[in-house]
C-alpha cells in the first residue's frame, strides 16, 4: 500500500510540474504581445536546457544513490549544493551576456540570471525527494509552485515587458523553495557536503549530459538559433504549439519512468515489443485526437489561451500534432530498447535527434515556421522507424546478455526518449 502511495504521489508531483510549465507559457502569452511572447518564449527555452542540463548532472544521479541514512542524507545536501554553485555561475554568464546584448532581448536573459538559482535550486530538490524516497514531500512543494506562479502571472499587465514576467515567474518560486529546504532539513542536517564527486571524471551525470543533449538539447537550442539568428516570431509560435500539447509530455514522461520496470517483466523480447507496441499506438491515436480537438478550436477561443500568439501558431498544429502521434511510437520502441538492449539507444539518439534538427532548419528554410514544425515531424518519424527496426533485428542473446545487466549504466538511466 505505502509502495503504491508513493507511485501515486510520484505521478501526481510529475503532472503538476509539468502543469507548471504548461500554464507558465500560456499565461504569459495571454498577457504578452506576440514579439513579447517570442521573446519570453526563448527565455524560457534557455531555462529548459539549463534545467535539463541539472537534471541530467545531478538529479538523475542522485536518485541512484542507495544506502544508509546518512550516506544519502549526504548526497541529497552534496547534489543541493552543487546546484546552487552551479546556478550561481550560470546567472553571472547570463547577466553578462544580457548585458552585453542590451535591448529588451537582453534584458530578458539578465532577468533569467537574477532568478535562476531560485528556480534550479526548487527544481533540482524534487530528486532529493526522490533519491530518499519521500515524494509526497516534492508533491507538496511543487503544488504550491503551482498555486503560486498562476496568480503571480495573471496578475501582470497587459502588454508586460518580458523582463518583467521572468523576474515574476521567478519570484514565485520562493515560497515552493523555503518549503522544500524546511521539508529537506530533517535529512540531511549534520550531513556531509563533497563537491569533489560532481568534478571527478568518473561522475556518471557526464554520460546523462550527453543522452539529454542529442536527444532534446539539440533541437531547443536550435529552435533558440532561430530565434537569435532569424525570427524570434518562430520561437514564439512554435513553444505555443507544444504548448499545446504539454499533456501529451506528461503522458511521455510517465512511460519513460514507469514503462521500463513493467516491460522488464514480461519475460520475453515478443512480449515485450507487442506491449510496448500497443502501447505507442494508444498514445499516437491520442495524440492524433487531441490535435484534432485543437484544430477544431475557434479562434476566439485559441485567443483567450495564447493571447495574440494564436494565429501564427494555429497553422503548426498539424506539424505538431503529426510530430507528436511519430514521438508517441518512437519513444515506446526507445523504451523497449531501454530494457532489452540498453547500449542501442545512444547511438539512435546521436544520429537522428541530429537529424531531426537539419530538418527542421532545412523546413524553415523552405516554408517557414510551418516548414520547422514539419520538419521536426520528419525527424521524429524517422527516429521511430529507425528504433523499431532495432528492435525487430535485435538478436534473443543480446537482449539477454544487455537486459539482464542490472549494473548497466544505460539500464539506470532515465533520459528522456522522445
Amino acid at each position: 500500500m505505502r509502495r503504491s502511495a508513493g507511485v501515486a504521489a510520484s505521478v501526481l508531483d510529475q503532472a503538476a510540474s509539468s502543469l507548471t510549465n504548461i500554464l507558465v507559457l500560456v499565461m504569459a502569452a495571454r498577457v504578452s504581445s506576440a514579439d513579447g511572447f517570442a521573446t519570453f518564449s526563448m527565455v524560457y527555452l534557455t531555462f529548459t536546457v539549463l534545467l535539463g542540463l541539472n537534471m541530467s548532472y545531478v538529479g538523475q544521479v542522485v536518485v541512484l544513490e542507495r544506502g544508509e541514512p546518512a550516506t544519502l542524507g549526504a548526497a541529497c545536501r552534496s547534489a543541493t549544493a552543487f546546484t546552487a554553485c552551479a546556478s550561481l555561475a550560470g546567472a553571472v554568464l547570463l547577466v553578462a551576456g544580457g548585458a552585453v546584448a542590451g535591448g529588451g532581448l537582453g534584458h530578458s536573459f539578465m532577468a533569467l540570471g537574477a532568478v535562476l538559482p531560485l528556480v534550479l535550486l526548487q527544481d533540482g530538490l524534487r530528486y532529493s525527494f526522490s533519491a530518499l524516497r519521500r515524494p509526497g514531500r516534492a508533491l507538496a512543494a511543487d503544488t504550491l509552485r503551482l498555486l503560486c506562479v498562476v496568480p503571480a502571472l495573471l496578475s501582470q499587465p497587459h502588454h508586460a515587458s518580458p523582463a518583467r514576467l521572468v523576474v515574476v515567474w521567478g519570484l514565485s518560486a520562493l515560497p515552493a523553495l523555503a518549503l522544500s529546504l524546511l521539508l529537506l532539513r530533517p535529512f540531511v542536517k549534520g550531513a556531509t557536503v563533497r563537491l569533489g564527486g560532481y568534478l571527478g571524471r568518473g561522475h556518471l551525470g557526464r554520460r546523462f549530459v550527453v543522452e539529454f543533449a542529442v536527444g532534446n538539447a539539440s533541437s531547443q537550442l536550435a529552435v533558440l538559433g532561430l530565434g537569435l539568428f532569424a525570427s524570434p516570431l518562430v520561437v514564439g509560435a512554435l513553444r505555443g504549439a507544444t504548448t499545446l500539447f504539454g499533456p501529451l509530455n506528461v503522458l511521455f514522461n510517465s512511460v519513460n519512468a514507469f514503462g521500463p520496470p513493467v516491460l522488464g517483466r514480461m519475460g520475453t523480447k515478443r512480449a515485450t515489443a507487442r506491449a510496448a507496441a500497443g502501447l505507442g499506438a494508444v498514445l499516437a491515436a491520442v495524440a492524433l485526437g487531441w490535435a484534432a480537438v485543437l484544430h477544431a478550436l475557434p479562434d476566439s477561443m485559441g485567443r483567450r489561451i495564447l493571447g495574440a500568439t494564436w494565429q501564427a501558431t494555429s497553422a503548426l498544429l498539424p506539424g505538431t500534432g503529426t510530430q507528436y502521434a511519430v514521438m508517441a511510437l518512437g519513444t515506446c520502441a526507445l523504451v523497449t530498447l531501454r530494457v532489452l538492449s540498453p547500449r542501442a539507444t545512444l547511438s539512435l539518439q546521436v544520429v537522428f535527434s541530429l537529424l531531426a534538427v537539419v530538418f527542421m532548419i532545412g523546413g524553415y528554410l523552405v516554408g517557414g515556421a510551418q516548414g520547422a514544425a514539419w520538419g521536426l515531424a520528419a525527424g521524429s518519424a524517422l527516429k521511430a522507424v529507425a528504433a523499431w527496426n532495432r528492435v525487430a533485428r535485435l538478436r534473443p542473446e543480446e537482449a539477454d546478455t544487455d537486459g539482464r545487466n542490472p549494473e548497466s549504466d544505460d539500464r539506470r538511466s532515465t533520459a528522456s526518449l522522445g
